[in-house]
């Protein structure tokens, strides 16, 4: 049920079935992980893994888009972000299938010993350099914590056969990162490169991996359109979510 303009919370982001508090989280609300909330395939999805989860964002989205039956768990390193997450679940429709984990995500699931049908992350992807404003803000952008490498690893161990791992990149680590994922037995199912308009270049990835081979789907998506507003494909994608569509 969508909620009226005059009950928008400050520090965080309405969306029409549920608010999302980022002020306690280092990587705010963005384009970049609605998109990926909104675009990941929930085919037959039972189980759901959540790395490095944040305010929670892409675990809300996926628990909206699924059925009553889908379990999902988020793993989040930054103690703060993990527990605002924890709050945004409990105020949300949800709060009985989501399960948030504060831990390195390597090591939890290592004790875990889950499988999942869809592993989802919105991962740090830029090399070290230039300091940021804090260490949680640091972990969050950076792949010191998180390297490509480790996260590939960490979501082959734990996916199911049939099942889709998804990120989020910019274009040319995107590119990159599918390059490290095929050299490591990952195939490539799903791929759309996301422009701001028709008339500039990808800057966004969106990528879906399964271990089983099969043919790739790609296409594009443009945020806006000539008058600036949200184009139709971006607006059929989101408007489930974004209140004013």
């Amino acid at each position: 049920m969508s909620q009226p303009a005059s009950v928008l919370r400050r520090n965080g982001f309405t969306f029409k079935q549920f608010f999302v508090a980022h002020d306690r989280c280092a990587m705010k609300v963005g384009t970049d992980g609605i998109l990926l909330g909104a675009w990941a395939p929930i085919a037959r999805v039972k189980r759901i893994l959540d790395i490095g989860t944040g305010s929670g964002l892409l675990a809300l989205m996926l628990a909206q888009r699924t059925e009553s039956t889908v379990v999902i768990d988020a793993v989040e390193l930054d103690a703060d972000a993990a527990e605002q997450a924890a709050e945004n679940v409990a105020e949300s429709p949800w709060a009985n299938r989501i399960q948030i984990h504060i831990a390195d995500v390597a090591q939890w699931l290592a004790e875990a010993n889950s499988r999942y049908d869809l592993i989802i992350s919105n991962p740090p992807y830029y090399a070290q350099g230039v300091e940021c404003a804090t260490p949680e803000r640091e972990q969050a952008r950076y792949t010191t914590t998180l390297d490509h490498v480790t996260l590939l690893n960490c979501a082959a161990s734990a996916i199911t056969e049939e099942g889709f791992f998804c990120v989020v990149l910019p274009e040319d680590i995107g590119n990159a990162f599918s390059e490290q994922a095929l050299a490591m037995g990952w195939h490539l199912r799903l791929r759309t490169d996301v422009a701001e308009t028709d008339l500039r270049p990808p800057h966004r990835v969106l990528l879906a991996f399964s271990p089983r081979a099969g043919e790739c789907f790609s296409d594009r998506l443009t945020i806006r359109g000539p008058e600036q507003q949200y184009s139709e494909g971006y607006t059929a994608l989101t408007q489930a979510f974004y209140l004013f569509m």
